[in-house]
């Protein structure tokens, strides 16, 4: 395994939290680009060229799958300019698309992010993935307790609670995950593994510890895709 990123990565955001600013930016872009843009674009290739062994229906490219680090300050409070990290989101469908599981990680000098699951969900593919969790709830429930799963990322989390249909209140008082309008689970590591020769290997770890429940999920949905 090689090293993708050297110090210099974080130094970078490091240097950038007390000057986030266009002027700061355009005198350090070089270094942007060298030592953060470049190295994760590498390293993105390489985790979508290992996600597509595993599941061939992901043919995305790297630059598709990174996020800008420009913020979009249009209709925020906060109004610095860049981002204090690098992230990038792969599935088959895209990194915006909704009604799929996607993997996201994301790295910055206080540590690694990991997401996996399906976070934009539309309303019709939402009511057919909660009627197939309720029809199949010892598998999901399966899936949640595998010692893998637990030990890579412990659970699965939701947000944006809703009223369900008379239908799932029955289901929804064994798993009261149906009353969340998305699914996913995460993980965090330490920033140190940024620059670890095992960088690559673990992430992946992490694909494949939580691609059964992502299969499942996917699988509820695919109804409208």
């Amino acid at each position: 395994m090689s090293v993708y990123f050297t110090p210099a990565f974080n130094k970078f955001f490091i240097d950038l939290a007390p000057n986030n600013n266009k002027d700061w930016f355009d005198v350090n872009r070089n270094r942007y680009e060298q030592d953060v843009k470049l190295p994760f674009r590498g390293f993105t290739a390489d985790v979508i060229k290992e996600i597509s062994k595993i599941d061939p229906t992901v043919k995305m490219e790297a630059k598709d799958a990174i996020f800008r680090i420009n913020r979009d300050i249009r209709f925020s409070k906060d109004k610095y300019p860049y981002k204090m990290h690098m992230a990038a989101a792969v599935s088959r469908l895209g990194k915006k698309e909704p009604d799929v599981c996607g993997f996201y990680f994301q790295l910055n000098p206080e540590k690694i992010q990991i997401w996996h699951g399906a976070y934009f969900i539309e309303t019709p593919t939402l009511h057919q993935l909660r009627n197939y969790i309720a029809a199949n709830l010892k598998t999901f429930t399966k899936l949640q307790r595998s010692k893998k799963f637990v030990d890579y990322y412990g659970e699965v989390v939701g947000d944006g609670n809703s009223r369900l249909s008379k239908e799932l209140k029955a289901a929804a008082e064994q798993e009261p995950l149906l009353f969340h309008k998305n699914l996913y689970w995460g993980a965090e590591l330490p920033a140190k593994m940024i620059t670890s020769k095992d960088l690559l290997k673990t992430i992946i770890e992490h694909y494949k510890a939580g691609k059964a429940m992502a299969d499942f999920i996917d699988e509820g949905m695919k109804g409208k895709q």
